[in-house]
């Protein structure tokens, strides 16, 4: 039976309830991984908000990232049309049938995400359906997911996901201030970044050590500059692999390439030789790029 959102409040309600969760952890003999990253949301105002700011139809097929118990997982079932959710750890395969098992518009896939082949996955799995991702993400493989989602270029609409506060700011700053980096750079390439609310450390079990923030990456429809984005990533990488030096000399100590070298491309860029790498926009990094490697 597919449930409606006036059906499942007390249910959802109830099974965002900590002693609920405890109960059920405690019925199927579970235990935390730290390996794996495990938090589990007890807040019950996180998920309705987290599925309400993805913007999900019945013509939307979520995927999933950590299950976990399956709290996030039927607010997401509630208001799309189809939800893959990936779960790593085998032994919440049992509790997410018992939690989820009223609804039929979940598949719960027992597999790493990081090794699934996605593309296939959504290509037999959600023909003809928007395709969003909403997660919870371990904060071990924030990054490394993250541009795992970007770079495949997967037919993905929108990624909702929360992450750590730290790196929701590396995430979503602008290419060209302070908080920016690589990782900064790469997210802007391929998507407009957007904060969209704080969550508390204490709306987990266990809380982990630092809150966290729910943002959203809508993917663009072509990236921002036009490049080489095999030289243009190389570059990015490089100047900020040693972020405190100057531009000159990080990309001579991580690239091997000439201090005038480098300093001819800025200044016909009409940039400074002192200027540091964070400072650089999407436009400067693109124009940098065809200098330094054409």
């Amino acid at each position: 039976m597919h449930r409606n959102l006036n059906e499942t409040g007390h249910f959802l309600k109830k099974l965002s309830d900590i002693k609920t969760i405890k109960s059920i952890l405690a019925s199927h003999g579970f235990s935390f991984s730290k390996a794996l990253g495990q938090n589990f949301i007890i807040d019950p105002e996180v998920c309705p908000k987290i599925s309400e700011s993805a913007g999900l139809d019945k013509n939307t097929a979520v995927i999933e990232i950590g299950a976990g118990i399956g709290v996030l997982t039927a607010e997401l079932a509630l208001r799309a049309g189809k939800v893959i959710a990936f779960e790593l750890d085998r032994r919440l395969i049992p509790i997410l049938k018992e939690t989820l098992g009223a609804f039929d518009n979940i598949e719960i896939i027992n597999e790493d995400i990081m090794k699934a082949d996605l593309r296939r996955l959504i290509n037999e799995k959600c023909g003809g359906m928007r395709v969003a991702v909403v997660a919870n993400i371990p904060y071990n493989i924030t990054s490394p997911l993250i541009m795992m989602l970007l770079e495949g270029r997967l037919g993905i609409d929108t990624i909702t996901v929360m992450v750590q506060s730290e790196a929701a700011k590396r995430l979503c700053a602008p290419v060209g201030s302070r908080e920016g980096g690589s990782v900064t750079v790469a997210v802007n390439y391929y998507a407009n970044a957007k904060r969209l609310f704080p969550v508390s450390r204490t709306s987990f079990l266990p809380p982990p050590k630092v809150d966290s923030e729910v943002i959203e990456l809508q993917i663009r429809k072509a990236p921002p500059v036009t490049v080489d984005e095999k030289v243009f990533f190389k570059l990015v990488k490089g100047v900020f692999s040693q972020r405190r030096k100057t531009l000159l000399n990080s990309l001579e100590s991580a690239l091997s390439i000439p201090k005038a070298q480098t300093a001819k491309a800025l200044s016909q860029m009409g940039l400074s030789k002192d200027i540091r790498p964070e400072r650089l926009t999407m436009e400067d990094f693109a124009r940098l790029s065809k200098a330094l490697f054409n």
